[in-house]
């Protein structure tokens, strides 16, 4: 794999989008899948892309280092899009909250801002927030968000191991912690809370629908009157929003490394009139 992924020529064709919306990436963390987010990056290019948040774990790197080859190819990935001309847009979240006093700069190509309006080809106005600020323990109660960052790490330590052993098997990436996590009905909750709150927030703006990360959930949907957007993360789901030339946003699944995908598996979850759902 390492031979496939960093010693192979780059690839000849890439999927082109208009936009590609990344966020909850966690650099520096163990249940970073920078390998297939660097495999994504490679084989896709956009006019612009949004980084929404949790790019890098600030949280992780204060209590412990950890930072590796896949960790670096990433950066240098965004990094060399950005030189080639790509829009590079960084919205900090909590996890790299610290970035937020630099709002306003540009680093290597990349621009920093507290948030963004994205008008799409179809002429609708999406508002760019990471999303943190609709949660409760976040805003309010620091120390409990410490706490619960720790256990979550502990789950995805799971979920580092019984991803290798199913690689072992050619068994694609599947993710334990998000699994529970929706099966368990006080989280499902909370999605569903911090998503009705979050579209009021963007009906207040008067925009026409919001694009956001934070809770780990790659979902597209219409909350009264608003389009609901979230292009999920790099350590459960492996998720990116996509937009194409007509507006069209779809949520793309990387579970696979591009070359044991079939054609089928790289086209994008079709979003043209997505369902009101309540999640409950």
């Amino acid at each position: 794999m390492h031979e496939k992924l960093y010693n192979s020529p780059r690839p000849k064709k890439t999927k082109k989008h208009r936009t590609l919306f990344l966020s909850d990436i966690h650099l520096g963390t163990p249940g970073c899948k920078a390998d297939l987010l660097y495999d994504f990056l490679r084989n896709n290019d956009a006019e612009t892309i949004y980084l929404v948040g949790d790019i890098i774990d600030g949280w992780r790197i204060k209590r412990s280092w950890y930072w590796n080859e896949s960790h670096n190819a990433v950066v240098q990935e965004l990094l060399r899009k950005a030189r080639k001309g790509t829009n590079v847009i960084y919205v900090p979240g909590n996890h790299d909250e610290a970035l937020r006093d630099y709002t306003g700069l540009n680093f290597g190509g990349i621009d920093m801002v507290g948030e963004a309006l994205h008008e799409t080809a179809d002429g609708r106005t999406f508002l760019i927030i990471h999303g943190d600020q609709f949660d409760s323990v976040v805003r309010y109660a620091t120390w409990l968000a410490h706490l619960g960052d720790r256990a979550y790490t502990v789950a995805l330590a799971l979920n580092t191991w019984l991803h290798d052993v199913r690689r072992l098997f050619g068994l694609p990436y599947w993710s334990l912690s998000a699994y529970l996590k929706h099966k368990v009905k006080n989280a499902v909750e909370y999605i569903s809370r911090f998503e009705t709150a979050v579209a009021r927030a963007a009906r207040e703006r008067g925009v026409d629908g919001v694009i956001c990360g934070h809770i780990h959930f790659a979902e597209i949907r219409e909350i009264d009157g608003v389009l609901y957007c979230n292009d999920g993360d790099w350590v459960e789901s492996c998720t990116a929003m996509s937009e194409d030339e007509s507006g069209q946003l779809s949520i793309i699944r990387w579970h696979h490394f591009s070359w044991e995908m079939q054609p089928e598996l790289i086209e994008p979850e079709a979003r043209s009139a997505p369902p009101v759902l309540d999640a409950a």
